[in-house]
């Protein structure tokens, strides 16, 4: 091995062990391995310049400037107070639809704040009609995940995931191109924790009391594996009809300029988030507290550390020895494994470090075997989203966690066999929509 690849190795080595371990910021390791790797000239100044510069989070950060002037408008309070209506007249089922209506509403915009704003209303309406909390909370967490997989811009892995693979030289993604995959891993997870999945955690043990308000700045961002003060909870907005309505026009300009093609998403994005702060919907001094600096540097800092992999050749080793191993599978089986692979990944490591490091490896197998290298990005982009087992994979787990009275147990015994209902959806769908 060279120089370069050893201190690429290392330096991937010693970041996930940070990772695992816990007990540093996410963002932080991130960008000192990035610094490693620039001061032993692993890897160059223009390439950590790109990183920095990615499209990805150009088009994140718009983002969260758009949904977070959607969120100061009192446009999310006032959809959820019309869900806590619904809730009240419809009983369980009004719950299990205000569950999936946040689940939609994760497709288009982060799902911490909408699972904030929701779980206690979700919570409270359940304990006044005397059912447990328990059954509901969990299911919301995980819809709002599952909603996230249905288009491009649902969360942060699936533009990482789609800028990688650009950077590659494959083709990118359209907003909804990945839509039929994601809705059909979302009604099959769906569909479990409606039918399997609540009836497994009623039960009236560790009821919660009523939790704090509290400032919902003090979360870490969602989609970065890292545990917040989930505790915490976002205080109650009064609804601005024209700050509401404009903002909610830019989003939805932005979606279908990106959508159907006229511009791409981060120029739309960042176009929008311009026009929402032009015309004061949006204070400057909010759109940079809206900018969620911790996800955008850790992105940043894990997308340097994974094109050192690929300029010292690591990544072809690694997916050479896969190919040998899964070649006689064929590019099913290899797809299979490869969502396994990843899943795995997730559950003990960021959704944003896995999309990182498997993005090269996806792209190479394809290419390796001789098909489009497609599927199986989308293979990643459902994987490093849609992992259920333990509650410190999201942010929006370990607030349901803390809130519920939950143990790590119900985690396991709910969101492990819906990793397997969704990897096999996954599976199904994926050589469907994106033929090998």
């Amino acid at each position: 091995m060279s120089f370069d690849q050893i201190a690429a190795l290392l330096v991937l080595v010693a970041v996930i062990a940070a990772l695992v371990w816990g007990k540093m910021r996410s963002d932080i390791i991130a960008l000192t391995g990035a610094a490693v790797l620039l001061a032993t000239g692993t890897i160059r100044p223009v390439e950590v310049q790109s990183a920095f510069a990615s499209p990805a989070l150009i088009a994140l950060a718009s983002l969260f400037v758009i949904a977070y002037a959607m969120e100061l408008s009192g446009l999310l309070d006032l959809f959820i107070r019309s869900g806590t209506a619904l809730c009240r007249r419809l009983g369980a089922a009004g719950l299990w639809i205000v569950i999936f209506l946040c689940g939609g509403a994760s497709a288009f915009l982060n799902n911490t704040p909408i699972v904030v704003l929701s779980a206690p209303v979700v919570r409270d309406v359940a304990t006044s009609m005397n059912l447990s909390p328990r059954r509901f909370l969990i299911p919301l967490s995980y819809a709002a995940v599952l909603g996230g997989c249905c288009t491009l811009i649902g969360t942060s892995t699936n533009l990482l995931v789609n800028d990688m693979a650009r950077a590659a030289g494959q083709p990118t993604f359209g907003v909804f191109e990945i839509s039929g995959v994601g809705l059909a891993v979302a009604l099959a997870g769906g569909a479990f924790l409606f039918l399997v999945g609540g009836r497994m955690l009623d039960n009236r043990k560790n009821q919660p009391g009523p939790g704090p308000e509290i400032d919902a700045s003090l979360l870490e961002a969602a989609d970065t594996g890292t545990v917040g003060h989930a505790e915490v909870f976002t205080k109650s907005r009064p609804l601005s009809p024209i700050k509401a309505v404009v903002s909610l026009l830019v989003f939805v300009g932005v979606v279908t300029a990106a959508g159907l093609g006229w511009a791409p998403i981060a120029a739309a994005a960042f176009a929008g988030a311009v026009i929402l702060i032009l015309a004061r919907v949006i204070s400057p001094e909010e759109a940079y507290a809206g900018l969620r600096p911790e996800i955008l540097l850790l992105i940043a800092g894990m997308v340097v550390i994974g094109l050192s992999l690929e300029v010292t050749g690591l990544a072809a080793a690694a997916t050479n020895g896969l190919v040998s191993w899964v070649q006689p599978l064929g590019p099913l089986g290899a797809l299979v494994i490869l969502y396994g692979v990843t899943l795995f990944l997730t559950e003990a490591l960021s959704n944003a470090t896995v999309a990182v490091l498997v993005t090269p490896v996806a792209v190479a197998l394809g290419e390796s075997l001789g098909v489009d290298p497609r599927p199986f990005l989308v293979a990643v982009m459902m994987a490093a989203s849609a992992a259920f087992a333990t509650p410190f994979g999201y942010q929006t787990n370990v607030l349901v966690y803390q809130l519920g009275g939950y143990n790590y147990t119900d985690f396991l015994k709910v969101g492990l066999p819906l990793n397997l209902v969704t990897w096999a959806a996954a599976a199904i769908a994926i050589p469907v929509f994106f033929p090998f």
